[in-house]
């Protein structure tokens, strides 16, 4: 397996510097820029494995360019900000981050941040590698980590397929949000009790499913999600 990439966008010289050197120690090679016109530039010719975006840059704001490299593909993304405020945290994972990270942080804690992130992009050890799974409408490639809805690719993030595989892995089996929060991010952290839901709104909303009539995912009140589609005979 190749050296993983790893685009940084900060504009603080002295945290660039820092994750430049400390990311390596871990075997990552590290491209660092201060603008994020600078990071949406190098995306296709630097072809990073994951992002690391600070919220607060000098020219496009942290959300509207988390957006923008969501508009462009589903390379992970983890947010870093000064900010406290929970509000911001949950709306950086409503439009498509996979992780956040409060400043100031341990640069051990990113760097296991950033770990749990890129697993959840690999195929796991206990699926075949060609494992399909097909719902009707619904197929999902384990083995291309990829998900289509009447064969159309649905461009599903490493967190929204992660959910999807798991619960479709699970089919007709609640999955408490506890158990789903430990699969999908590795790590505990209070902001994240919500962020299966929005890992879940996101997913449905990619999916055409309504959350009150539900197709594919229903909400178990008080307990978790259940994936409800039933598995097609040669699945």
């Amino acid at each position: 397996m190749g050296t993983k990439r790893i685009l940084v966008i900060e504009d603080d010289r002295r945290l660039q510097d820092l994750l430049r050197e400390y990311l390596a120690t871990f075997g990552f090679e590290v491209k660092a820029v201060g603008h994020a016109r600078e990071g949406l530039d190098a995306l296709e010719a630097f072809a990073p494995a994951l992002v690391i975006l600070d919220l607060m840059l000098p020219d496009i704001d942290g959300f509207e360019a988390c957006r923008e490299i969501r508009r462009r593909g589903a390379t992970p993304i983890i947010m870093l900000t000064a900010r406290t405020d929970v509000a911001d945290r949950v709306a950086g994972l409503e439009i498509g981050a996979d992780d956040y990270v409060p400043k100031p942080f341990e640069p051990r804690e990113l760097v296991a941040r950033i770990q749990a992130v890129l697993r959840r992009g690999e195929p796991a050890q206990a699926q075949p590698a060609g494992e399909s799974l097909s719902f009707g409408r619904l197929r999902v490639d384990r083995g291309a980590r990829e998900a289509f809805l009447d064969e159309v690719p649905l461009g599903l993030t490493t967190t929204e397929f992660e959910a999807l595989s798991l619960l479709a892995g699970s089919a007709g089996r609640v999955l408490d949000r506890d158990a789903l929060l430990r699969e999908l991010r590795g790590l505990e952290s209070d902001v994240y009790n919500r962020s299966i839901d929005i890992a879940m709104s996101r997913l449905r909303q990619k999916l055409g499913d309504d959350a009150k009539a539900p197709t594919f995912i229903k909400t178990v009140r008080g307990a978790g999600y259940v994936f409800i589609a039933k598995a097609d005979d040669h699945a």
